[in-house]
């Protein structure tokens, strides 16, 4: 395992400088949020996709992933993480997320990503079903599962409080309609908490289809509010534990957004905590 940090909690500042504070914390790996202010495609020049690598080979940092779910650039006021969705009830406007997670998807390619990640369908409109929806998100999938195929960089569905894909139940449901091995998991250790399952007892189960974990903690309340790990009451010990029986060797990214105003002293605390929880100490 090797474990990285997410961009998304430095949107106040440049990528460049992100860059540079992630690696002084000693992380092996920078998350790239594919948004505003960091990496948002469809307005990402060449010359600032090399300043990119250059910044990341200076600083001796690999890329964990791409973050694809979030969508601040788009400025929708009813919720900049989770709109456009996939499953908006306008088919132009839902094309606007597709489109987005084709240039992500090709954004990771160029820059050496094996994955990106994306929302799992969206927030259920008014009076919505979980099929229809099932089935307006598949079709609208579909085409970036080309894509993904092609540029040879996965697309991870990441389940969510609140949005269509919650449980990997429902996950597993509907990723058996699609066949192909370029669309896996994006496993939320606190995500899985806040939805009543424990992500110690579903590893093994989904380990043939994770390609990735995000990692923060949530309260006991299992309230949807990230927290720095050790800060709340998920047992890590016995989540690395499972992750190790598993044979996982990939990335484990941090996700603390909430910290961004001050993100170096929250990544740092997390991976002290994390470091100690893998190595086992007491």
């Amino acid at each position: 395992m090797q474990l990285a940090y997410s961009s998304n909690a430095y949107v106040n500042i440049s990528i460049e400088e992100t860059i540079r504070r992630i690696a002084a914390l000693g992380y092996a790996g920078l998350e790239l949020l594919a948004d505003v202010p960091h990496a948002w495609p469809a307005g990402l020049l060449d010359e600032r996709k090399q300043a990119i690598r250059d910044c990341l080979h200076e600083h001796n940092l690999r890329i964990s992933n791409v973050n694809g779910f979030m969508m601040n650039a788009v400025a929708d006021p009813r919720q900049p993480y989770w709109h456009p969705s996939w499953i908006e009830p306008d088919a132009n406007y839902r094309a606007i997320r597709r489109e987005h997670t084709k240039r992500a998807l090709l954004l990771a390619k160029e820059l050496g990503a094996s994955s990106i990640q994306t929302e799992p369908g969206g927030p259920l409109d008014a009076g919505q079903t979980w099929n229809a929806a099932a089935a307006i998100f598949y079709d609208e999938l579909m085409p970036c599962v080309e894509v993904a195929e092609t540029a040879g960089v996965l697309l991870l569905i990441e389940p969510e409080p609140g949005l269509m894909i919650e449980t990997f139940e429902q996950y597993l449901e509907f990723v058996g309609r699609i066949d192909s091995p370029w669309v896996g998991l994006n496993f939320d250790i606190g995500h899985a908490f806040c939805s009543g399952q424990d992500p110690q007892d579903r590893i093994a189960r989904m380990a043939p289809h994770t390609k990735h974990y995000h990692v923060e903690d949530i309260a006991a309340t299992r309230e949807h509010a990230h927290l720095i790990p050790g800060r709340g009451a998920i047992d890590f010990s016995a989540v690395f534990r499972e992750i190790a029986r598993t044979g996982y060797d990939g990335w484990v990214t941090v996700e603390l957004y909430p910290y961004i105003d001050n993100p170096d002293q929250a990544g740092r605390e997390a991976k002290a905590f994390l470091e100690k929880v893998v190595r086992n100490d007491p």
